[in-house]
């Protein structure tokens, strides 16, 4: 049995939808470009990567305090940060065929839909427009937020107050944000809406060479626990001619997606531009007054920033495999088990039994109490029940036959080698409960 990983886009996409991980967003009107549904196992995929974050990033550490701030917010918190004038992208548009493209991403000065001549360049603001209120007017104009981490800064002073943390100490963040971005693709890695897990990590100037080169290490380390293979992400330094305008150095952590080496993460040194901007605009004081050096000043800001959306997709890419088990082959997913969206499955050999499927929905009940990401499968064959769970990641199947009813054990099936072998219920807790850990 061989191993390939003969990725590709177009295979991605259709096994995240043939097997319940992503749709199409409003997909029976057509579709929505930019937006993203993601179906149950998605879902379940999605939650298990925040709960692997939050404990790693939050729960085993005593320095961060976690919020979750609301979508839209202040205008005037982005006239602050900057994004109101400058958060830009440079647009042209085809005379002929009216469609709109990057100019930074055009190969040559036709449209590379019909030819046509393109119009000057000129910036294109990708933030969302909303209203607050009943009145369309500029009083009433604000934005969806188009980054989570402002939503930190703005409540600093809050957390300040209410938990007098001592520097060095974080903010931390999971959410929504939202950019117009003028051509959306690569599925889920270029999109309209998406999720963030962000760091605002609070330091004194001095120290922030040290901690920059910690989360550095933080960031991939976290790569390595979720599986991603060490040969397909890279470090990039950014450019100074290159860098946002909040940004002393940054590094993007690139990842080998089908299309080509692209961004992935990003770790930033925002210096204090972000809480001096806001004490100015605000008129309120955003400085920290350290008690054992009697100092007052503003922090400098380390910024550690991962995409969900684009984890999600670098995990199918790098979990997908092809290998030549059985007569036709097979797809499989190569989910670490903490990622994994389904653990166990359970099937009766025979659906047309009642003493097999009783067996198995009981063994389903005590197994899922322990399991809680468990599920009871008895449509189809076994064959195709094995690899409906090989193609969603689903590390152990767990067959119960005429065996089980005499003496208690069952069949457990390993998902990377198909290797098949007899064990007792009990047996069999313990053996999956050791993969529990990435």
């Amino acid at each position: 049995m061989q191993e390939k990983n003969n990725v590709t886009m177009d295979k991605i996409t259709s096994l995240a939808k043939r097997r319940g991980f992503i749709y199409r967003g409003s997909e029976i009107y057509g579709g929505l470009a930019g937006t993203w549904d993601y179906g149950p196992l998605g879902v379940r995929l999605k939650e298990n990567i925040k709960n692997l974050w939050r404990k790693k990033f939050i729960e085993d550490r005593d320095d961060m305090y976690e919020v979750d701030a609301a979508l839209i917010m202040n205008p005037k918190v982005w006239q602050a940060s900057g994004h109101a004038a400058g958060f830009t992208d440079p647009l042209v548009e085809c005379k002929k065929c009216g469609k709109r493209f990057r100019a930074d991403q055009l190969r040559g000065e036709k449209c590379p839909e019909c030819k046509g001549v393109l119009s000057e360049e000129r910036t294109f603001n990708m933030m969302f427009q909303t209203y607050i209120g009943a009145a369309k007017d500029d009083a009433s104009l604000t934005y969806l937020r188009p980054e989570t981490a402002q939503g930190m800064f703005v409540n600093f002073k809050n957390i300040l107050d209410t938990f007098h943390p001592k520097l060095p100490f974080g903010l931390a963040q999971i959410g929504k944000a939202f950019r117009n971005e003028i051509a959306p693709r690569d599925f889920l890695f270029r999109a309209r809406e998406f999720e963030q897990m962000e760091i605002e990590y609070f330091i004194r100037e001095g120290e922030w060479k040290e901690q920059f080169e910690k989360w550095r290490e933080e960031m991939l380390s976290w790569c390595q626990e979720i599986g991603l293979p060490a040969n397909m992400v890279h470090e990039k330094e950014v450019e100074a001619n290159e860098l946002a305008h909040y940004s002393k150095r940054t590094i993007d952590f690139e990842f080998d997606f089908p299309f080509g080496r692209s961004e992935l993460y990003g770790l930033a040194y925002r210096t204090d531009f972000d809480l001096r901007n806001h004490t100015e605009a605000s008129g309120v004081d955003l400085s920290f007054y350290d008690e054992e050096s009697k100092e007052r000043f503003i922090p400098h800001v380390i910024e550690p920033t991962f995409g969900i959306d684009r984890t999600v997709l670098a995990l199918l890419v790098s979990a997908y495999n092809e290998d030549s088990l059985g007569e036709e082959g097979r797809v499989f997913l190569k989910l670490p088990y903490a990622i994994a969206p389904v653990k166990v499955a359970v099937f009766p050999l025979l659906k047309n039994k009642p003493e097999l499927v009783k067996k198995a929905k009981d063994t389903f009940d005590n197994i899922r109490k322990k399991i809680p990401q468990t599920v009871f499968d008895d449509n189809g064959n076994i064959g195709k029940r094995y690899r409906r769970q090989d193609e969603i990641g689903t590390p152990f199947c767990v067959t119960i036959d005429f065996d089980t009813l005499e003496d208690g054990s069952v069949t457990l099936r390993d998902r990377d080698t198909g290797e098949q072998k007899r064990i007792s219920v009990e047996e069999l807790l313990s053996v999956v409960q050791k993969h529990k850990s990435v």
